[in-house]
């Protein structure tokens, strides 16, 4: 039996899973690993936590079959930061995709080169979380560092580099970076020019399906191929079968994504929404939100100080609550890109109970994925139907929450693995088991509706939301001077 193993390199930990060619999943593994927060907003791995947890899960998922194991692949958290020196070490600590320290070199490079340069070299605009401002802050506060630069990796293609000896990167993961036109499909001059960035530093750009090389003798997996891989929205839309044109996948996990599926390139006028390439080969839009499933475990856990996720609200007067929350704990990238943006409870009164707190929650991010959902739809997509994954996918609730407040109807595939599943699928592609990754998807993803719409709760909805998108432009000027204070 030939078996494929997909890795799902994420920001509190890093899951595998083994499967057939099928897609059906054989085993699973996972290892955590500590976030270092140096500074308020700040936010940092050691790259070498990820390899050690990456290794000991292909050694788990492989024991016994590592002749038959015939593909590797990864869906990474994207946008970080990995230096290298002369010597291959890592120079240091990775500074992660929702790290807010960048706020000076954001500003720069929206100012100052211009968001519409921006857009014409790379199809996007500068946010905080994006690699290109994050080289910038390197040069400018830790030359020392900066000047030992002979590769800029991202998280996954770190990995990918350690296990195969190849330095390569994938089109959908190097669209997060600010230094790729996307359109065109390359590194752009331009940027690098901008970012003090020699193009030798730079990986080779591959199709997330295609063959980059072998695992090195001492993974004894030699029978393996190892393909580019994704970064991990674009590998759970491929794990959820977003491959089609206008599907949408939304994910809540740490952060929360909307992201949709397009056949040719296009950029929202505003560029609210990131211009990417798909994992498929295509493009896609996506809206990302910092905080999303974060927020609820941040409420639940450390304020309430309880496990109870559960029994903390329920279905009773959905709709109706006169509690709002805005969830931006991280600052705030789609649509507002704003990291002075903050965490916010609006409209308690001495009345107020926890329920109708928990609740909120639940709701602000909702209506944050909301903000993205609409101005995809400005932009002239229709979007009926929306796949969900991430753990928070897991709560019947919100998924009810999520179909009143967007107005469509939710589905979810049979296996909830997302970025895993979609580099399992990834890697059968790289090996041969599908011509095309749209083919091992029709193969492979079964969804089904799990909530829909109710006219009367999406009325209720409606109204809900226009108090909450009236909050953030009310309080942008405040977020700004608290932030010139702390």
């Amino acid at each position: 039996m030939n078996y494929y193993i997909g890795i799902d390199l994420g920001t509190s930990s890093c899951k595998g899973i083994l499967t057939d060619s099928k897609a059906k999943i054989i085993k699973i593994a996972s290892r955590e690993y500590d976030v270092i927060y140096p500074h308020s907003g700040w936010s940092e791995q050691n790259p070498e936590d990820w390899l050690k947890a990456v290794n000991e899960i292909l050694a788990e998922l492989s024991e016994g079959i590592e002749d038959d194991v015939r593909g590797i692949s990864f869906g990474g958290q994207m946008h970080g930061l990995v230096l290298l020196d002369d010597k291959d070490e890592v120079i240091r600590p990775a500074i992660l995709w929702n790290d807010g320290r960048t706020g000076k070199e954001t500003e720069y490079l929206n100012t100052v080169v211009g968001k519409e340069k921006l857009s014409e070299y790379t199809a996007n605009i500068a946010f905080a979380g994006f690699t290109a401002p994050k080289i910038l802050w390197v040069k400018e506060n830790e030359p020392e560092n900066f000047n030992k630069i002979r590769k800029i990796c991202l998280p996954k293609d770190y990995i990918a580099y350690k296990l195969t000896g190849v330095f390569s990167t994938d089109y959908s993961d190097a669209s997060g970076m600010l230094l790729l036109d996307v359109k065109n499909k390359c590194w752009s001059n331009e940027m690098c020019e901008i970012c003090s960035v020699k193009k030798e530093w730079l990986p080779k750009l591959y199709e997330s399906w295609q063959v980059t090389g072998k695992p090195k003798a001492e993974y004894g997996l030699k029978n393996a191929v190892v393909t580019a891989g994704a970064g991990d929205n674009a590998a759970a839309a491929v794990g959820t079968g977003t491959v089609g044109i206008g599907d949408c996948n939304i994910s809540l996990g740490t952060s929360g994504t909307v992201f949709i599926s397009q056949e040719g390139f296009s950029v929202d006028k505003n560029n609210a929404l990131h211009s990417f390439a798909h994992a498929n080969g295509k493009w896609h839009l996506m809206g990302c939100i910092l905080s999303a499933a974060s927020c609820n475990k941040w409420w639940i856990e450390d304020i309430l100080r309880s496990d109870d996720y559960d029994g903390a609200v329920s279905d009773a007067g959905l709709g109706e609550n006169n509690v709002w929350f805005l969830p931006y704990l991280m600052g705030e990238r789609s649509p507002h890109n704003d990291v002075d943006a903050r965490g916010v409870f609006f409209g308690m009164s001495a009345d107020t109970t926890r329920e109708q707190m928990s609740t909120a929650v639940l709701e602000g991010v909702s209506f944050a994925l909301r903000d993205c959902v609409d101005t995809a739809r400005e932009s002239g997509v229709s979007i009926n139907r929306a796949n969900l994954c991430g753990g928070g996918a897991k709560s019947k609730l919100w998924r009810k929450i999520l179909a009143n407040v967007l107005d469509c109807e939710i589905t979810m595939t049979e296996s909830e693995q997302g970025p895993s599943l979609g580099a399992a699928i990834l890697s059968m592609v790289g090996a041969g088991e599908y011509a095309t990754v749209e083919d091992a998807v029709e193969a492979t993803v079964n969804a089904s509706v799990v909530s829909k719409p109710d006219d009367a709760l999406v009325a209720k909805y409606n109204e809900k939301y226009k108090v909450f998108k009236a909050l953030y432009p009310a309080l942008k000027d405040v977020y700004k001077k608290a932030a010139e204070k702390i």
